[in-house]
């Protein structure tokens, strides 16, 4: 461009040379001092040599700025139309409805199938980076199912949600001047047969976890109070229902149940637990779950952190088990806010 340039006056120098000084984006704030100069009338070159921008550029700020004064300088990026989507709407409709149905080869869905897909939807080669696009694009992520017992009614684990709820209320309104606490509780079983979980490790490097195969097994029994946190811990060498009585009296005499306060305890119904020889404690009063609903279960979420300390870790013999899982349990028992934000299900009686 020559040195005379042609420019609307949409502002005086002095105000342009106060908006110039006042800017506070880096990209403005150049825009502004190249139109401030102009209308200070320095030459075209003069600028480019001062501002370090090439002359066409200068030219192309001098039309913005002639097209739209002050507010076409700056960045405006952010207001171009971008790349053509590689599917159009009506296109990623079908996708998406593609993705409820089994795919084409009838494996599960993966970036590389969902590429496949596209690939015969616009007949041209597509790279398997945009099948996890377009996942992303529709909301998708990858999780790992849920299991649901093929047996499990969810209706009447609808209504057990339901009645728990008043059957709680109804409890608290019967006798407000006693205490009433809502604890839930599970058994876990684990030994000297590995347990596997996934670990962070260097790129091209995969981590090696020494393990040996035995049948021998120590039960995990934890009681949890959703609401607060509170857990109480019980390591044993089996099940049944003698032994699951006296864990309960034990367990009601760490709480404090009996006379004073009241504990309702959530529970499945395993044949140990409501055997008729289960002997329950005074203060103590068991609710059984519907069969096959380990999710309705709020101590089913300790397992994943108990095996913590035993995972990718080889043991001689059970005795090195039960203390790494003493250990582990008295780490948690001192974290209660770790524990209630994984059992404190949003359906769970909020104060008791």
């Amino acid at each position: 461009m020559g040195s005379k340039v042609h420019l609307k006056r949409h502002l005086e120098a002095d105000e342009l040379h106060r908006l110039y000084k006042e800017a506070k984006d880096a990209t403005a704030r150049t825009h502004l001092q190249i139109i401030w100069l102009l209308t200070s009338g320095r030459s075209a070159q003069f600028v480019a040599e001062v501002t370090g921008y090439t002359p066409r550029w200068v030219s192309v700020i001098v039309g913005r700025y002639n097209e739209a004064g002050v507010a076409g300088l700056g960045d405006q990026r952010q207001f171009n139309p971008g790349a053509r989507p590689l599917l159009d709407a009506s296109q990623q409709r079908r996708l998406r409805d593609s993705l409820g149905d089994p795919p084409p080869d009838y494996g599960l869905w993966t970036d590389r199938s969902v590429a496949q897909w596209i690939t015969g939807m616009l007949g041209r080669l597509i790279a398997p980076r945009r099948g996890t696009e377009y996942l992303r694009r529709l909301g998708f992520t990858r999780q790992v199912p849920r299991p649901h017992h093929a047996a499990a009614d969810p209706l009447a684990q609808e209504v057990f949600k339901a009645r728990f709820r008043r059957r709680v209320q109804a409890l608290q309104q019967d006798d407000p001047a006693t205490p009433l606490e809502v604890w839930a509780m599970d058994e876990h079983r684990v030994g000297l047969k590995p347990v596997l979980r996934r670990v962070w490790a260097p790129r091209g490097c995969r981590p090696i976890a020494r393990g040996h195969h035995r049948f021998e097994w120590m039960y995990v029994y934890g009681f949890v109070r959703p609401s607060s946190g509170a857990v109480v811990w019980f390591l044993a060498d089996g099940v049944g229902a003698a032994l699951f009585s006296r864990i309960l009296a034990a367990f009601a005499r760490e709480v404090g149940a009996g006379a004073g306060k009241r504990v309702l305890l959530v529970l499945d119904g395993a044949g140990w637990h409501g055997a008729g020889e289960v002997e329950i404690p005074a203060g103590v009063t068991l609710e059984f779950l519907p069969r096959y609903s380990p999710e309705l279960q709020p101590a089913e979420r300790l397992w994943p952190l108990t095996n913590e300390a035993v995972a990718n870790t080889h043991f001689e013999d059970l005795a090195a088990v039960d203390q790494a899982l003493a250990d582990r349990c008295c780490a948690l028992a001192d974290d209660p806010d770790r524990l209630k934000a994984v059992t404190w299900f949003h359906w769970w009686p909020q104060f008791a």
